[in-house]
């Protein structure tokens, strides 16, 4: 603390940790430091004894521990006082108000009882709704500390004019020129990634996010005075125009591009965010809120990259549950294996834990040998047990960053989504894909009208959003043409493989119709 406190405040600060330990109470409270106020005869009781205070009513809010006396009094050794009690954060608070206002004064001043008191009535603790009892608030405690001390609050005469000295012109110009090129570096980096999202990726939810970045960036820009900008810009006498690492010039793919631009935004961002505390906090502010903006976007565009990295090529995707295999789930799956499924989920909703752990370690061994991802449904703790591949979950199951703490950072994590808004909200929040559905009613659950997402739902996800999409509900070899025409390229099938008579048929018509739609026009 910058202010030292006077004796009266030390003494009042360490009758107020005796109080506090005569009660037994872990850290020193803002009652405890109202009692010990009264109890020491201080400026600050003066002040509570002018305005009617009765140390009756603060006992019945806040009693006084038996033997208090014993343990708060001068005469006590020092073996009988605490060593030392925590101030709670409400306490912490009071000493820094009271700090800044002896600091405001504008000039050198101790800390006394009287601050402590005014304090007090700056921050809401427990004794607040006593003290307002009292009528006694800010403007009242500090009229009658101006009275016992002497401080002035009176304003200044309006006639004076105060104006900070004029920083020097070489230092406006540093300045301008640091905020132009970093503004510019902002700008373009912005503009690098959203054509990577915009052409490579072709995701118009992302490409949409990234614009709407850039345009809010461009308003915050407008804070800067851009005559003062363009006045301080010496391009031709930037040395760091002609500086360039190895490492710099080369780019492996385009994510590299990417990954290497988010950074050149954030960093310059962090330029803004500094040194426009010389411009104005408002435009401090904005820059750090695009840094923060543009966190996320890393996370969602990269990750977007990254699972149709992952998962390219991987089209057909079995939901696999015991009760609609009446041969029995292992023959469906080595059928389905054989066939061509690419992905398979343990999905039962009536096994008990011991008995879902124990069927999910035997699908763990079906699928060990063929390329073949595991996905458990429902359960982070299951797939983290078993070392499937990834976990699934719903609207009402864990978030994806939550499940993805359990099974960790290098498994799969998908959602299931039945609206544009989940959609997006699943990009954003991380997802590796998402379910798409439901499609057509289906065997395993019972959909309303209203409920039924439908193909309208499989149009928009698929123009929309790039991240691996497969639509589920009801999918066949019999109407998956009807996907496939509305934009869908994956899709999850549970009862059309399990329930069938030869699921190795079945499997082998839907990898036909899907291989068949991403060949290339002849």
């Amino acid at each position: 603390m910058n202010a030292p406190l006077t004796e009266g405040s030390r003494r009042v600060m360490e009758l107020a940790a005796a109080l506090a330990h005569a009660a037994h109470a872990p850290e020193i409270q803002a009652e405890h430091l109202l009692w010990a106020i009264w109890l020491d005869e201080s400026r600050g009781a003066a002040i509570l004894a002018d305005r009617g205070f009765s140390p009756d009513r603060l006992a019945r809010h806040f009693p006084l521990a038996a033997g208090w006396q014993e343990t708060g009094s001068s005469e006590t050794s020092p073996a009988g006082r605490p060593a030392s009690l925590a101030h709670s954060a409400t306490l912490v608070e009071v000493l820094v108000a009271a700090r800044d206002h002896v600091g405001n004064l504008g000039r050198h001043l101790e800390i006394g009882t009287e601050h402590l008191l005014l304090a007090l009535t700056q921050v809401s603790s427990t004794v607040t709704p006593l003290l307002a009892e009292l009528t006694l608030g800010t403007e009242t405690v500090l009229q009658q500390v101006t009275e016992q001390t002497g401080d002035s609050t009176e304003p200044l005469d309006p006639g004076v004019r105060l104006e900070p000295a004029p920083a020097p012109q070489t230092d406006q110009s540093d300045l301008y020129r640091i905020l132009d090129a970093a503004a510019n570096r902002v700008r373009e980096g912005l503009r690098v990634i959203e054509d990577y999202v915009r052409f490579a990726l072709n995701d118009r939810h992302l490409t949409e996010r990234l614009k709407e970045c850039r345009h809010q960036f461009a308003q915050t820009e407008q804070l800067l005075a851009p005559a003062l900008r363009l006045a301080a810009r010496d391009t031709r006498g930037d040395i760091g125009t002609s500086l360039h690492t190895q490492r710099e010039l080369r780019r492996q793919s385009l994510t590299d591009v990417v990954r290497a631009d988010f950074k050149r935004v954030q960093e310059a961002c962090r330029t803004l965010e500094e040194y426009g505390k010389r411009v104005s906090a408002e435009f401090s502010r904005a820059a750090g809120q695009t840094r923060y903006a543009c966190y996320t976007l890393e996370h969602s565009v990269l990750q977007t990259a990254n699972a149709l990295d992952r998962l390219a090529n991987r089209q057909v995707y079995l939901l696999l549950s015991e009760a609609l295999c009446p041969h029995g789930s292992g023959p469906v799956l080595r059928a389905a294996l054989a066939a061509g499924v690419d992905i398979v989920q343990v999905r039962e909703k009536s096994m008990t834990d011991r008995q879902l752990l124990a069927h999910a370690r035997r699908v763990r061994d079906w699928t060990a040998d063929s390329n073949c991802l595991l996905i458990i449904n429902d359960r982070p703790d299951i797939a983290a047990l078993v070392g499937a591949d990834g976990v699934h979950v719903g609207q009402d199951e864990l978030p994806v960053a939550e499940a993805r703490r359990i099974v960790g950072p290098d498994k799969l994590v998908g959602v299931s989504t039945h609206s544009l808004d989940q959609a997006r909200a699943a990009v954003l929040d991380g997802a590796d894909y998402i379910g798409i559905g439901p499609v057509f009613p289906t065997s395993t659950k019972q959909f309303s009208r209203q409920e039924l997402a439908g193909l309208e739902y499989v149009a928009q996800a698929t123009s929309e959003i790039a991240l691996p999409g497969f639509c589920i509900g009801g999918i066949g070899p019999g109407n998956l043409h009807r996907v496939l025409a509305a934009g869908g390229r994956r899709i999850a099938v549970s009862g059309a493989i399990c329930s069938a008579d030869d699921p190795a048929a079945v499997t082998a018509e839907l990898v036909r119709q899907l291989a068949a739609a991403h060949a290339p026009p002849s």
